[in-house]
This record gives C-alpha cells, sequence and structure tokens, in this order.
C-alpha cells in the first residue's frame, strides 16, 4: 500500500510539473475533464458512455465529462465546471485539485472544434448523477489497466488505435488524450 500511495503520489507529482496552468490563450471553444481519483491501491479515471443519438457524432461513444463553452462562460475553465455539474452532478468547485491542462485536440468529426482537456483531482468520493439526455452511464477505470490494454481495433471499418478494458473501446478523441497523458506521467 505505501509503494502505491507513492507512485500515486509521483503521478500526481508529474502532472503538476509537466502539465500547463489553465489559461485562455490555449485557442479552445470546448473543454474536457480527466477526473482522477484516488481509491485503495489504485488512481482511477472517470469515463461516460454518451447515449444514441443520431444526431449526436459521439453518439454510444466513450469520453469524458465536458462541452462546448456557452456565452455565459467566462473562460474554459467556468465552461468544463459547467459541464461536468449537468452531466454528472460533480461540483469540480468542492474538494478537487486542478492539477493542469494538457494540449488542444482537434475533433475529426467537428474540425472547428478545439477541446482543452483539464485534469483534475478529487480529493474524495463523488456521487453521480448523470443528465439522462446526454449520458447512459459512468465508470472508474484504473489507471495501470488503461496503460497495457491498448491495442488496435477495427471501428467503422477502419483499424484504430484504442484501450480495450471490460470489453469497451475507448478510442478517438478520448483516446489521443490518454495517450498525452501516458506521455505526461511517463508511462509506456
Amino acid at each position: 500500500m505505501i509503494e502505491v500511495n507513492a507512485l500515486q503520489s509521483d503521478i500526481i507529482g508529474k502532472l503538476s510539473r509537466n502539465l500547463k496552468p489553465a489559461s485562455e490563450e490555449q485557442q479552445a471553444n470546448a473543454a474536457v475533464v480527466m477526473l482522477l481519483r484516488k481509491k485503495g491501491q489504485n488512481l482511477n479515471v472517470l469515463f461516460v458512455k454518451r447515449v444514441k443519438n443520431p444526431a449526436d457524432p459521439w453518439s454510444g461513444q466513450i469520453g469524458f465529462p465536458g462541452g462546448k463553452r456557452e456565452p455565459q462562460d467566462k473562460n474554459l475553465m467556468q465552461a468544463v465546471i459547467r459541464e461536468t455539474m449537468e452531466e454528472t452532478g460533480i461540483d469540480l468547485l468542492w474538494n478537487c485539485r486542478f492539477v493542469g491542462v494538457m494540449t488542444v485536440q482537434k475533433t475529426k468529426p467537428k474540425p472547428d472544434l478545439r477541446v482543452l482537456p483539464f485534469v483534475v483531482l478529487l480529493e474524495y468520493e463523488p456521487s453521480i448523477r448523470l443528465s439522462q439526455k446526454e449520458l447512459q452511464k459512468s465508470f472508474w477505470i484504473p489507471v495501470h489497466q488503461l496503460a497495457r490494454n491498448r491495442k488496435t481495433v477495427k471501428l467503422a471499418s477502419e483499424k484504430q488505435p484504442a484501450c480495450i478494458v471490460g470489453g469497451r473501446a475507448i478510442w478517438g478523441l478520448t483516446y489521443r488524450i490518454l495517450e498525452e497523458f501516458f506521455a505526461t506521467i511517463e508511462l509506456s
């Protein structure tokens, strides 16, 4: 247990040192949050599965909470706080630590959408209340399981890099964010 807690602290330390601080000069118009939670011997990541909706280019996919910046949002941090609360009921202003941000990612379905990934450490066990309109389910996956389950899968008649955990394929934008996360914490 002591070794794992040291590993968790090492990962958080690397993230704190290597991630950029949240700022507006990131040139993004949407944000997602990679929520990390210490759970026993593991550092876990929260994922959500979107409901099936023909109007949604990410229909049925697994990703992170988040969405577009709205006119009432002063900045992208406010957008990700609002979106996370709307989608999951998790209040990022309570007992959470904003560790930093990763590189802005462009989406393939909507190239004009530029997404800033925030990394946030939860200091408590949240009660999740999903927006039934947007999300079907949520689940936590330990970082070490994600790292050791990187594969190539055939999706939409193309081979895609993905993390396959518990029969779930995490690919596309979410996978690219995970790859940057692994590089940041020097986990290959």
